[in-house]
């Protein structure tokens, strides 16, 4: 074979390979484009080790200085929700200036060229804005909560402690839910937020920034949690950054109004006593005995004291006219039965004021729409719900015995708060003040 018919044989061959010769290259530009990502990514980890000092240092270090607020080489969108809260701080009680949103808008328009330096950055800096942001949200102030237990008073998280927290699940679902306050405080804050802005009238801006300062000693839903509102006659709780079920309560009248409280639920009382309150016994029961009742067939006992074994007393050798006076104090209790005020369970969490949550037989108020009928304690829609959620198990008691105490196996923290504004279409309602809250200032 001549030479010239050699090339002529490997003229179409080399036409053929060619052709083959881009997908033959293909992986190899896949790695140069990889190796060019993973150099930007690690000048962009630098950069940031470089910016980020302190805490929030500590905290970018933990997720080895990846960025929080970039995706794709640039500035994401949750930076303009970032600023969106920080523009309106004025409804979370804040200066917008606090938190610099000027310099934060120029930071993030320096960082368009996608340089790593300016990058780095504006993602620290809107992590400092984030951070002293949410922890400004969650300063509290005095509005009568009494904590039973001082452990749910909110604390100061430290700066690592925010983004831990922040960026344990999914950052722009948290941050566009507002997830380290209440939901109920970002209702309220949206109403608030809406009314400003439509210049709503001085008394409705200040009966909302009242709500919204009970509403902030409220957890997040990351929280387990429960929140019971004395002025909706409300339940909701609340797991894993999601509220798990709501129900309808009956809660105190104004004379025994349900307190601002905050303790840990430990023990489910199942085929409980109900001890009445003295007040009761006085006005109620010592009246009935003297015109004529007996208290067996009020399924009731008189008892020797308040201790936790108390002595039951003969009610013949009682000053019933001294109890219906008021010169004798004196313990009564219901016994366990389908009639008990106290239904087939009750919830304690210690407290100072006797209060506790417990299913009741009187189905028929939780029909109405105003439900402040309550002694003070918190009457629940579905008990055995809420015990099921809060046990992992069904409570089923063994037997008749009265007062079969079952641990709940984590405690669970229970808020009583009173939060009077409700969303409507011309802007904001306000229920009916039953206690008076938001007219004394509380």
């Amino acid at each position: 074979m001549t030479f010239r018919r050699y090339v002529f044989w490997f003229a179409p061959l080399a036409c053929v390979l060619s052709g083959l010769a881009p997908p033959l290259t293909a992986p190899a530009h896949a790695a140069t484009a990889r190796a060019a990502a993973s150099g930007k990514q690690q000048a962009l980890a630098e950069a940031i080790r470089n910016e980020a000092g302190g805490k929030i240092g500590r905290a970018y270090a933990e997720r080895g200085y990846a960025p929080l607020w970039i995706a794709d080489g640039r500035i994401g969108k949750d930076a303009q929700v970032l600023l969106r809260y920080i523009d309106d701080a004025r409804a979370d009680g804040q200066k917008p200036s606090r938190y610099k949103p000027g310099d934060l808008r120029e930071a993030i328009a320096a960082a368009k060229g996608g340089d790593a330096q300016a990058l780095a950055r504006a993602d620290v800096a809107l992590t400092r804005a984030f951070v002293r942001y949410s922890q400004d949200l969650r300063k509290v102030r005095n509005v009568g909560m009494d904590y039973a237990n001082k452990r749910l008073k909110p604390a100061k998280l430290a700066d690592d402690a925010v983004l831990r927290v922040a960026t344990r699940r999914n950052f722009s679902r948290y941050l566009a839910n507002m997830g380290w306050m209440s939901p109920h405080y970002v209702r309220i804050r949206d109403m608030l937020a809406d009314a400003l802005e439509r210049g709503g009238s001085e008394r409705t801006i200040a009966l909302l920034r009242r709500n919204l300062e009970r509403a902030r000693v409220l957890p997040s839903a990351d929280v387990r949690h429960i929140v019971v509102d004395a002025s909706s006659a409300q339940l909701w709780y609340y797991q894993d950054g999601e509220r798990v079920g709501t129900m309808k309560v009956v809660v105190g009248t104004n004379e025994t109004q349900t307190p601002l409280l905050a303790g840990y639920l430990n023990y489910a009382i199942l085929n409980p006593y109900w001890n009445v309150p003295d007040y009761l016994v006085r006005d109620n029961i010592a009246r009935k005995v003297l015109s004529g009742r007996s208290l067996d067939s009020m399924n009731m006992q008189a008892l020797s004291d308040w201790s936790a074994n108390p002595r039951v007393i003969d009610p013949a050798t009682i000053d019933w006219q001294a109890v219906a006076s008021g010169r004798r104090d004196l313990r009564v209790r219901e016994l366990p039965g389908p009639a008990n005020s106290m239904g087939k369970v009750k919830y304690i969490f210690p407290n100072d004021h006797g209060i506790y949550l417990h299913d009741t037989p009187n189905r028929a108020l939780f029909g109405k729409p105003d439900r402040h009928f309550s002694n003070g304690c918190i009457r629940l829609e579905r008990a055995g719900e809420l015990g099921e959620w809060m046990l992992g198990r069904k409570a089923t008691a063994r037997g008749k015995a009265p007062e079969q105490a079952v641990p709940i196996p984590a405690p669970v923290p229970v808020y009583l708060t009173y939060l009077t504004p409700s969303a409507a279409k011309s802007g904001v309602t306000f229920r009916a003040d039953v206690y008076g809250l938001d007219k004394d200032g509380g």
